[in-house]
């Protein structure tokens, strides 16, 4: 087989791995946005957020010592403990859920049929007062985040690719990480997907999400499913934020993640769970094939920008994504 489409499949299968990675972000965005139509500008925050918190109680870190330290003029910083990385989650996925409490009670509940503008700008100063609390709390210095994930590329698949090509191929390079990721994003979205469709808190949230008015009165508290689809958006931000993570690093680049999902979105559909992974898929393969067969021809640097060139594609021919619910208003 010849060398050039070996490294052709290659790049396809860590475009598969990359758009996983994308999608875990972009179901955060689709979760809040089916049941309550806000579209969460803060949901990448969410992830940086949950990562610094996490980190911060497996370090056993004093949490808001900076701020202890100048008030008080201490100097203290850690408690003197490690936590195992399953309770560290565990703790971290409470703190999320304590996160969506506060949102609803402080913001969202004094929102209610608001303008979806409105919304939005709210989710907007969630987002860089999300960030500022985390920096207060956990100190804005870059974080290493390792919660026993494998990482590197995979050995036995290099070993077991290596026959396919000539002598100065060495087999695919695949990265350990992304396999994990690829695992848990289909089982993440198979339970949600089973969560909406055959259980009582998902179906009323599909009735929220069809008609807040005819689901409050049928004695549906909008109160309690705003709470629950944050609290679930939150933990999807705490997977999304323990493979980024792991990946690149805890800082600040985190929150960018998702700009990168707004394509995924555009592409699946801003309310079809299975559009968010479909679109991360084809916004994964497509970039890094496009920077592989077109980047030489044209200076390179195609990632920066391919996936919104093709999204805006899309909005011009299929505005509700390849997922999403055609909307069609008479008057």
């Amino acid at each position: 087989m010849p060398d050039q489409l070996l490294y052709a499949i290659e790049v396809t299968l860590n475009g598969l791995m990359a758009g996983v990675l994308y999608s875990l972000v972009a179901l955060g965005f689709v979760l809040i946005f089916k049941a309550s139509g806000i579209f969460n500008y803060a949901q990448g925050v969410m992830a940086l957020f949950s990562a610094m918190t996490l980190v911060g109680i497996m370090d056993g870190q004093v949490p808001f010592s900076h701020l202890i330290n100048a008030i008080f003029g201490t100097d203290i910083h850690h408690f003197g403990w490690h936590v195992p990385a399953i309770v560290a989650i565990l703790l971290t996925a409470v703190v999320m859920t304590a996160f969506a409490w506060a949102v609803n009670q402080v913001i969202f509940k004094h929102l209610v049929n608001q303008e979806p503008i409105i919304l939005f700008m709210a989710t907007i100063g969630l987002a860089y007062f999300l960030e500022g609390f985390g920096d207060l709390m956990w100190g804005s210095d870059i974080k290493s985040l390792d919660v026993g994930l494998p990482q590197g590329g995979s050995f036995w698949i290099e070993e077991n690719t290596a026959w396919l090509g000539g002598e100065g191929f060495y087999g695919f390079f695949i990265d350990q990480l992304d396999m994990v990721a690829t695992v848990v994003a289909v089982i993440l979205v198979a339970v949600l997907v089973a969560f909406s469709q055959y259980t009582k808190q998902g179906r009323a949230l599909r009735a929220v999400a069809d008609d807040h008015q005819a689901a409050l009165s049928v004695g549906i508290s909008l109160s309690y499913i705003w709470v629950l689809v944050w609290s679930i958006a939150g933990f999807v931000a705490l997977v999304a934020g323990i493979m980024w993570g792991t990946k690149s690093g805890v800082q600040f680049s985190l929150s960018l993640i998702a700009l990168k999902a707004l394509p995924v979105l555009m592409l699946g559909g801003f309310t079809s769970i299975p559009g968010a992974i479909v679109g991360g898929l084809i916004v994964g393969v497509g970039e890094k094939l496009f920077e592989f067969l077109v980047g030489p021809m044209i200076g390179g640097a195609t990632e920066n920008w391919f996936a919104y060139v093709l999204a805006l594609i899309f909005l011009v021919f299929r505005p509700q994504g390849l997922f999403g619910e055609r909307i069609i208003e008479r008057v």
